[in-house]
């Protein structure tokens, strides 16, 4: 069995707490990664309340290099991280710092880093995608991130999680910058594996526009059985995910079971 454990989001359930942020425990066959450490000390708070010790997870991996998804890192020890190597990089939006608290060679010197442009399997059957192909057009959109020295920023360090189960693959974003079709296409080209059984994370749709009806199109066409997104999905996105999939966001204290 695959269980993922939300240990922060923007939403939570009862006696959980919420930030901007997304922290996923993922086990299976007895092996845990610890996906991206939220904005502060939380997931280590909720985490606790679960029962689960986020500081012995056999992987850690880090999604992208924004504060949301990285700061909680300054609350770790030194650990070992699987990350693209323009995690570390300075980018902004609207002169806003967006980045992580650690420049590339300090967090050198407080991690193991483990960078990579390419697919590495972490265990049987699971993989970090690394730098994720971008090949539908309604995906390859503008941002309003700058890099430090204002170009735009594309977020190519934007990553997840591949899972090869017994009844399809399943697929979990950070923020899937890349876009959510993208990726789930990248990890059955990594995997090798073509049907989605599950796609999990933040999608980040705005809900209304093209982008959203043709990520919803592609995940009906797909057949995937399990949709759930939040963090950085917005609520009219939400909204059209539920009516058209039956999609129940995830929160904060949320434990899936696939």
């Amino acid at each position: 069995m695959l269980k993922i454990s939300v240990l922060t989001d923007n939403r939570a359930t009862r006696n959980f707490k919420a930030e901007w942020g997304l922290s996923f425990f993922i086990e299976k066959n007895g092996k845990s990664i610890l996906f991206d450490f939220g904005d502060s000390d939380l997931f280590i708070k909720n985490a606790e309340k679960m029962g689960i010790n986020p500081f012995a997870a056999d992987h850690y991996v880090l999604s992208h290099g924004h504060w949301d998804h990285g700061n909680g890192l300054r609350f770790m020890p030194q650990i070992k991280i699987v990350c693209h190597p323009e995690s570390f990089i300075k980018r902004y939006r609207d002169n806003i710092f967006l980045g992580l608290p650690y420049t590339l060679e300090e967090a050198e010197k407080k991690f193991e880093l483990v960078l990579t442009e390419s697919p590495l399997e972490l265990e049987k059957d699971i993989y970090f995608l690394g730098e994720i192909e971008r090949n539908f057009d309604f995906e390859n959109v503008e941002t309003p991130f700058k890099k430090e020295d204002g170009t735009m920023d594309t977020v190519k360090d934007d990553s997840g999680i591949a899972i090869s189960t017994d009844k399809g693959l399943v697929v979990i974003s950070g923020c899937a910058h890349a876009g959510i079709c993208n990726t789930v296409e990248y990890a059955k080209k990594v995997t090798g594996v073509s049907k989605i059984y599950a796609v999990i994370g933040g999608f980040h749709l705005k809900g209304g526009d093209k982008q959203c009806a043709e990520t919803i199109n592609y995940l009906k066409n797909i057949k995937a059985e399990y949709v759930s997104t939040s963090h950085c999905t917005q609520f009219p996105a939400l909204a059209e995910f539920a009516a058209a999939l039956g999609s129940v966001p995830f929160a904060s204290g949320d434990i899936i079971e696939l």
